[in-house]
């Protein structure tokens, strides 16, 4: 009786099994059914999901060349690269790297050589190396080229500028190119800082837009497209459940680093005001684990530039004395005082008037050590700021400089939102 008993109770625990297997089998089968089995209801769909789930037509049966970094991965963290290598439908031919490369190894600046991947065997086409277009020989295997890499919403961060350039590359070769959405880190809404003026264009700033540009890299693609005659055969595979007003951390989505010295939202929000600290001799935070959050010098007294600076009362915002060493880039080894940028409410933190005032504050009390260099011009976009600076402007006499020229780029910028 025993016996029996067991054997009836393995047999329903057998057929209970094959069940569940032949239940998830037949889901599988589906093509409407999501790739993505985990994905939470409340949390932005991805551009790269929205492909591979409802528009893979696109894709299938071309070969396709994708531009990407570790940030390309889908809601459930899964990278594109093997999504779509291991795609049937798929064929996968060529990968193509911007700053910092596909694997996210190579720091700020740093060549990045050609190379095959040793997971797919794929070859890697660097576009921060010897050329940051794709040549016609890159693109020699390429029915269609794809985009997906999350951006930080900020003109210098160059990750936009090689999609404006492979979007050329498309347009000559004669094949479509596809930019699959991502969430614009700061949100959709605010929009700040000088536009642009072209003569100081540059990899860190090639078009007519501000500083903080409150746009995603699907709108910009299609911005960059009209507006700067690109021209290219564009598609944008726009996100499901993005809203404007949100910060990445509200979109239900992890946070991938977008670049070594992007490690975090916060430094995300920091990032439009403290990077103009690199066109100085202060460092921005590099080598250290608060990147574009700590900045300083060995020439700074830390005390009296927090002092300085809190004095201001700058919305959403306090800073902290502090002393750091960086373990690399600028006064490398060498004990550097400053302060800490402490974003109190990102609401408020108006962070190219911050960053501003931060080069102001230091150069006003410090001005035999401090340097400000041509790389600035880039990094605000003119040459004026500067000039500014040096001669004793006010920060508020700068935004009204260019608060016309930024209505006018609001307005340009509403026939391209998508959401």
């Amino acid at each position: 009786m025993k016996k029996r008993l067991i054997a009836l109770l393995t047999a329903l625990l057998v057929l209970s099994t094959l069940t569940v297997a032949f239940a998830d089998h037949d889901k599988g089968n589906g093509k409407s059914q999501d790739h993505n089995k985990n994905r939470k209801g409340h949390e932005v769909v991805l551009g790269v999901d929205v492909l591979l789930d409802e528009q893979k037509q696109l894709i299938e049966g071309k070969r396709v060349g994708l531009i990407t970094n570790p940030t390309g991965v889908d809601n459930d963290l899964n990278s594109i690269v093997d999504l779509l290598h291991n795609d049937p439908d798929v064929e996968l031919t060529a990968l193509y790297g911007p700053e910092h490369g596909v694997r996210g190894d190579a720091q700020a600046g740093q060549y990045v050589e050609y190379y095959i991947d040793e997971v797919t065997g794929l070859p890697v086409y660097s576009l921060y190396g010897k050329t940051r277009k794709p040549t016609p020989e890159m693109l020699e295997n390429v029915d269609v080229l794809v985009f997906d890499i999350q951006d930080v919403g900020t003109r210098f961060y160059t990750y936009i500028y090689t999609m404006a350039l492979a979007m050329e590359a498309a347009e000559e070769k004669g094949i479509p190119f596809i930019v699959l959405d991502r969430p614009n880190p700061l949100g959709g809404e605010k929009v700040e800082g000088p536009v642009l003026d072209p003569e100081f264009a540059s990899f860190v700033g090639q078009y007519a837009i501000p500083l903080r540009h409150g746009m995603t890299v699907g709108e910009l693609a299609k911005l960059f497209n009209a507006e700067f005659g690109i021209g290219a055969d564009l598609t944008v595979v726009e996100m499901k459940k993005w809203k404007r007003k949100s910060y990445f951390d509200e979109t239900g989505l992890p946070f991938v680093l977008p670049s070594p010295n992007m490690p975090t939202l916060e430094t995300a929000l920091a990032y439009p005001g403290t990077a103009l600290i690199e066109g100085t001799n202060v460092s921005e935070g590099r080598g250290t684990t608060k990147p574009f959050e700590l900045i300083g010098a060995p020439f700074i007294n830390s005390t009296e530039l927090a002092a300085e600076l809190n004095a201001l009362e700058l919305p959403g915002v306090s800073f902290r004395a502090a002393s750091f060493t960086p373990m690399f880039s600028k006064h490398s080894g060498k004990l550097s005082h400053g302060i800490q940028v402490h974003i109190t409410d990102r609401d408020d933190y108006k962070p190219v008037e911050t960053g501003l005032h931060i080069v102001k504050t230091i150069h006003d009390l410090y001005p035999e050590d401090v340097t400000l260099t041509n790389f600035f011009d880039n990094l605000i976009g003119n040459g004026w700021i500067r000039q500014g600076i040096e001669n004793g402007m006010t920060v508020e006499e700068m935004k009204a400089e260019w608060e016309e020229e930024l209505e006018a780029f609001k307005e340009v910028r509403e026939t391209y939102l998508l959401y």
